[in-house]
């Protein structure tokens, strides 16, 4: 080998070290799944590669489990990722939300654990079986956390089951006490998402009633904390809505930050145990659509927020909207991503929105990894509300879904579809991404439309991140909604909520809710069942977050029966287009991003069910489909236990009560 050679190949080398990832989150570590998000950057990634293109079409099943009997009923939206440990499963299941340890080469059950709390259970904001649980290991036999339906932090021993009494009160703590406000036992406030724990330190959020609605614009407020892992005494307290003395109260104009609530985290939250960081994803403040009682920018809401593990002090915070009337709050676990932009190698944090925004931004100090403007938006004209003049939008990457509505993006499978569609619209406003809601009038517009709609765009499943590939996986869904707002002082203190307008008593209501215009009913968004815009309404894309860029985006989930047989499209060639209600998480492992489906169909042997689908994930292919005979409900997740891989996935509705199917190869 000559000089010159050696030379090449030393620039070579050091440009593949340059180019290359560096990861601080390799994903699930040693075949486990340790946490909720697999490790705790939530990359939800797995180096595994049993499961691969060759195999996944042949997938057996290895067990199931039914949570029909966990509860005094069945549950049909059974949204847990179960945490496996040691060769034990973890998970939480039934209606009573109970804990529940399984084998996790068999699916059977090793202990439960389950608390009826009457009618502060029944009750409360955030029912059913919730979206997971937390393992500690804390140095013995490990420790099991999870939040119950009444909003009780429970501790249980991972090895029976049975309750930490030197925890709390008799292994419990009272999350509706000590939240620096006083709060009634039948509190509208409880918690889905799984807590996070780091250095001794379990942190809590807090989710509501969703607010579109509200009786009143006095609420809860939904503060983080955190408590020692082994007491159960509280450690700190953050104030997602700034109290008098604190930066940020004056973003809440006529001390609207006293009465206002919400502005919690319902969603999962992040850690760099390097930093010493949690990374909060912070909601929106009540009303969801109604800004009018609280004038301002509104800090924290609507803001990731990076605080101190052992302290709760801020270190650094970004807003993704101002003064939110979208309901665009951020839903899901910001995910750490290590990548290397220009050169430069930078730790970043990378926060997918409703909006379809993929906002990211150096986990350091907050500063965006590309620029972020401040570009102009649509202003309201609802008497007594202030929109932010200015919006952030980032520059990269580009968007992973459609934003805002114009008669480009309605259906146009057949001419009188696109008729129809266009005739519609003429009830409606419409505009680009940010345009606000408006009053809804019969005389007037019935509301504005809304792309991405309330539930995005993404929402909790959030995305996954290979570390390996610097390549980020979103799903997201297509969907829009109607905004129109109505003051009703009957139902709600606030000037205004969202509503339809009513006709005089006696009054017709024709097809399209105005005597016949646009065939959507009052506030609809459809036509005879199909909605108005075009597929595909469900979607995943793949983003190189060391360019910037789109790598591939692909349609996932198969075209429902209802549209494939629908007798306005009879001859018409309909491509697959997903469905626009579903939530769905995205696994990605050493080959292959999984997924499952969000609705039924009938497959080509005849039988009507669901599918778990692979795609390569470089190319976006679809290499391989499981059957299944309801949606997936929760994220998938992975695992392996004497050299056998196992896929687990929750699946539920429909009547069929929530179950954990476990896959192996053949």
């Amino acid at each position: 080998m000559t000089s010159h050679d050696r030379s090449v190949l030393a620039l070579v080398a050091l440009f593949l070290l340059m180019a290359a990832p560096v990861a601080a989150q390799q994903g699930a570590p040693n075949g486990e799944w340790p946490t909720y998000g697999g490790d705790l950057g939530h990359t939800r990634y797995s180096a595994l590669d049993q499961i691969d293109a060759d195999t996944f079409d042949d997938l057996e099943l290895a067990w199931r489990f039914s949570t029909a009997n966990l509860g005094p009923g069945p549950e049909y939206i059974f949204q847990s990722t179960p945490l496996m440990v040691n060769g034990v499963l973890y998970t939480t299941a039934g209606t009573r939300r109970a804990a529940v340890a399984m084998d996790a080469t068999t699916g059977e059950m090793l202990w439960i654990h389950r608390l009826n709390e009457g009618e502060r259970g029944s009750g409360a904001p955030r029912r059913l079986s919730g979206r997971g649980l937390t393992y500690w290991d804390d140095g013995d036999d490990g420790v099991v956390f999870y939040v119950t339906p009444g909003y009780r932090l429970i501790a249980l021993n991972a090895l029976t089951g049975g309750r930490i009494s030197d925890f709390g009160e008799d292994g419990m703590v009272d999350l509706k006490q000590g939240l620096d406000q006083d709060l009634a036992s039948d509190a509208e406030i409880g918690l889905h998402a799984a807590p996070v724990i780091s250095n001794g330190v379990i942190m809590i959020g807090a989710a509501h009633l969703a607010g579109v609605a509200p009786a009143t614009k006095e609420k809860p407020k939904g503060y983080v904390r955190g408590f020692d892992a082994r007491s159960g005494e509280r450690k700190w307290i953050f104030h997602t809505i700034p109290t008098a003395d604190e930066l940020g109260n004056d973003t809440w104009g006529n001390d609207s930050w006293r009465y206002t609530g919400n502005t919690g985290v319902w969603g999962q939250m992040t850690i760099d145990e390097e930093l010493g960081y949690v990374y909060l994803p912070v909601e929106m403040p009540t009303g969801d659509l109604y800004g009018g009682h609280r004038p301002g920018d509104n800090l924290f809401a609507d803001s990731i927020v990076a605080i101190e593990i052992a302290t709760g002090n801020r270190v650094w915070h970004f807003q993704t909207v101002h003064h939110d009337v979208w309901d665009f709050d951020l839903p899901s676990a910001p995910i750490l991503v290590d990548i290397t932009v220009d050169g430069r190698a930078i730790k970043a944090v990378a926060q997918p929105t409703k909006q379809g925004f993929l906002f990211v931004l150096d986990r350091t100090n907050g500063e965006p990894v590309w620029p972020i403007e401040e570009r102009p938006v649509p202003q309201s004209d609802i008497p007594g509300e202030v929109t932010s003049a200015t919006q952030p939008f980032p520059t990269k990457p580009p968007p992973f879904d459609r934003q805002g509505v114009s008669v480009d993006d309605l259906i146009d499978f057949t001419p009188e579809l696109r008729r129809r569609a266009e005739e519609l619209v003429t009830g409606y406003r419409m505009g680009p991404l940010f345009s606000p809601p408006s009053v809804a009038t019969l005389d007037g517009t019935l509301g504005t439309l809304h792309l991405p709609g309330l539930t995005g765009g993404s929402n909790w499943p959030g995305g996954s991140f290979d570390p390996e590939t610097g390549i980020f996986y979103q799903y997201s869904k297509t969907e829009v909604h109607s905004l129109g707002m109505v003051s009703n002082p009957q139902r709600s203190n606030m000037d205004f909520i969202m509503g339809r307008p009513r006709p005089p008593a006696g009054a017709a209501r024709g097809r399209g809710g105005r005597g016949g215009r646009g065939g959507g009913g009052f506030g609809g968004t459809n036509i005879d069942g199909i909605t108005i815009v075009k597929p595909p309404w469900g979607r995943i894309t793949a983003i190189d977050l060391n360019r910037g860029e789109i790598v591939w985006q692909v349609a996932h989930g198969e075209t429902p029966d209802n549209i494939r047989n629908h007798p306005l499209l009879q001859g018409v060639d309909v491509p697959r287009t997903g469905v626009a209600n579903a939530r769905i998480g995205t696994l990605v492992t050493k080959t292959l991003v999984i997924a499952g489906d969000g609705g039924l169909f009938t497959n080509s042997e005849g039988v009507r069910g669901s599918a778990l689908r692979a795609y390569d994930k470089v190319t976006g292919e679809e290499v391989g489909t499981v059957a299944l005979p309801v949606p997936a409900t929760g994220s998938p997740m992975t695992y392996m236990v004497d050299d056998t891989q196992y896929l687990v996935v929750a699946i539920a509705g429909g009547g069929f009560a929530g179950e954990l199917w476990a896959f192996t190869a053949p």
